[in-house]
């Protein structure tokens, strides 16, 4: 078809926008991330996402749709068992997951899990609970300097994360034990999204700092995806922010770290204005990780505003070769209980100078349909096993 040269996929990380029907299963009955923080808040300033038509998707509060929008819209439902990350962007690009990753939330890690991994990396361990990250090297890093111990800690998401010590643990050793740690992890039981190395520095608390040397040992894609699809086919897949740690490097071509959800923006924007023949797929985690896990909802609407005027950039940068696809991975309702993600639907909004109009399209049951558009646009055929179906048709 190749209606389109270049596309913009970005994901609002855990902007849901209300519950699923299964949502009772995962403990989520009455969420509504984008909704709610409307509700609490009155209105935000958020007049790009307003004119592409996200509130006449989902309004919320004192805040309503507009009469003409310039995008097309529709919720998206989960088909994967699972509300993290890696489940939502693999099912984004076309892997519908039937085992949902383990998380340790509420009760740490197994003492069996610990024990073996104390037996293999030769490190006591200390900590092994959901904790923030700064936090808990203010708690416990004076104690893994004095006594060679080792953090162990979780959070929300599916995920084991090892604290050490830069100068006293051996970044090294810190990185073998994190190997270790993904081995142990892929038995079924124990099966985590991914495993982080956090090293830090200093000397006491009030010193500590957490640096740049942090390395995640994510699980690969559980099979080809609309990525590798693009890749093979000699196409651009340029991956802002997370996306290259979610996939594991599978079907990625280039890879830009951000240091903030504002930064993956401009650098976004920055790759407008290259020639390139693609995907550019763009992940900004802070509204999960910043203020959906701490349940800010004021912090997670001022994300949303500074995303809206960088989006407002982006889109003056737009040619009518290129289309903006908007969504999120899964929800994090910061008005729930608990710090978890939450089971919701989605939303899809996409835009092109190249449309004749917007407005609503028909409700899809899976976050694949957006790999499956890009690939429809480019003539490449989904890889066996996937799922998702093109509404390329509907974005012209």
């Amino acid at each position: 078809m190749n209606a389109y040269k270049r596309i913009f996929v970005i994901v609002l990380d855990s902007l849901g926008i209300g519950e699923l029907p299964d949502a009772g299963d995962f403990g989520d009955v009455g969420t509504d991330t984008f909704g709610h923080i409307l509700d609490r808040m009155g209105s935000i300033e958020i007049p790009n996402l307003q004119k592409l038509g996200m509130l006449n998707l989902h309004a919320g509060g004192e805040m309503k749709g507009v009469e003409k929008p310039l995008g097309r819209y529709m919720s998206l439902g989960e088909m994967s068992r699972g509300k993290d990350t890696m489940t939502g962007h693999w099912e984004i690009m076309g892997i519908k997951t039937e085992k949902p990753f383990q998380t340790f939330t509420e009760t740490g890690f197994p003492p069996e899990l610990i024990a073996e991994l104390e037996k293999r990396c030769g490190k006591r361990v200390i900590g092994n609970k959901s904790y923030s990250g700064t936090k808990i090297i203010e708690e416990l890093g004076e104690e893994e300097i004095e006594t060679g111990a080792m953090i162990v800690y979780t959070s929300a998401d599916s995920v084991l994360q090892i604290c050490g010590n830069e100068e006293t643990f051996d970044l090294q050793n810190l990185y073998r034990c994190c190997e270790i740690a993904r081995e142990l992890t892929l038995r079924d039981e124990w099966r985590v999204g991914r495993v982080i190395a956090r090293p830090y520095v200093g000397k006491k608390k009030g010193e500590f700092k957490r640096t740049s040397n942090r390395h995640d040992y994510a699980l690969k894609p559980s099979g080809p995806t609309a990525l590798n699809a693009l890749q093979d086919a000699g196409l651009d897949v340029i991956g802002v922010g997370k996306i290259h740690d979610i996939f594991c490097g599978e079907g990625i071509t280039e890879t830009h770290h951000s240091d903030s959800s504002v930064h993956g923006m401009e650098q976004t924007i920055e790759i407008a204005d290259r020639d390139f023949r693609g995907l550019c797929f763009v992940n900004l985690v802070d509204f999960d990780a910043l203020w959906g896990h701490r349940r800010d909802v004021r912090g997670y609407a001022e994300e949303i505003e500074k995303f809206d005027k960088n989006l407002g950039v982006l889109l003056e940068k737009l040619s009518e070769d290129d289309l903006v696809i908007l969504t999120a991975d899964h929800g994090n309702d910061p008005t729930y209980t608990g710090t978890d993600h939450t089971r919701e639907y989605v939303p899809f909004v996409a835009y092109s100078k190249k449309m004749e109009h917007g407005g609503a399209l028909e409700n899809e049951d899976t976050f694949a349909v957006i790999g499956a558009t890009v690939a429809d646009n480019f003539g490449v055929k989904m890889p066996e096993g996937t799922i998702g179906r093109s509404v390329m048709e509907k974005l012209l």
